[in-house]
């Protein structure tokens, strides 16, 4: 089955971003993604519906692992509408190269991975292991812009 139908199938809420625009632009100076070659970069990703942030707080203070996971899953919908935003189609993904994740989280907090693995495990879902499990790496910080608990940033590889 391809990722668009399974995403369908799924009922996942993926963001048309040609329709409602890129929210990223209320963050400053850029653009949603770049692509070079097959390379395709996302700008920054958050857990947010239209111009409403979901997941806001600090894991391990006001905010649960199990929330993170949440805040993570809800982050790799935006990112699987940024792509059809890039390319059309989720089709066209040949694999999920990595992500760059930050969580906003206390100095002691140390499950920063379990909460990355919300964004993780919904690639898997939607492309399969083979194309959707990449490099990953992430960051506990001490805040984020607006409040989001986690964000990402994006390499996938696309079809020419």
């Amino acid at each position: 089955m391809t990722p668009e139908r399974l995403a369908i199938e799924m009922g996942l809420d993926i963001p048309d971003f040609d329709a409602m625009g890129y929210y990223g632009a209320d963050y400053g100076t850029m653009k949603p993604y770049h692509r070079v070659g097959s390379l395709l970069f996302l700008s920054g990703h958050v857990a947010q519906v239209g111009t409403e942030i979901t997941h806001k707080g600090r894991l391990g203070a006001d905010v649960t692992t199990a929330e993170g996971y949440q805040a993570a899953r809800r982050t790799g919908l935006n990112v699987l509408g940024g792509i059809r935003q890039a390319v059309g189609s989720l089709d066209r993904v040949k694999s999920i190269v990595r992500t760059l994740n930050f969580v906003v989280c206390t100095p002691d907090y140390e499950d920063v991975h379990k909460v990355s693995s919300g964004l993780s495990d919904l690639f898997v879902e939607v492309f399969g292991r083979e194309r959707g499990l990449g490099g990953r790496a992430t960051i506990g910080v001490m805040a984020l812009a607006g409040g989001v608990c986690f964000e990402t940033w994006a390499t996938v590889e696309v079809e020419d």
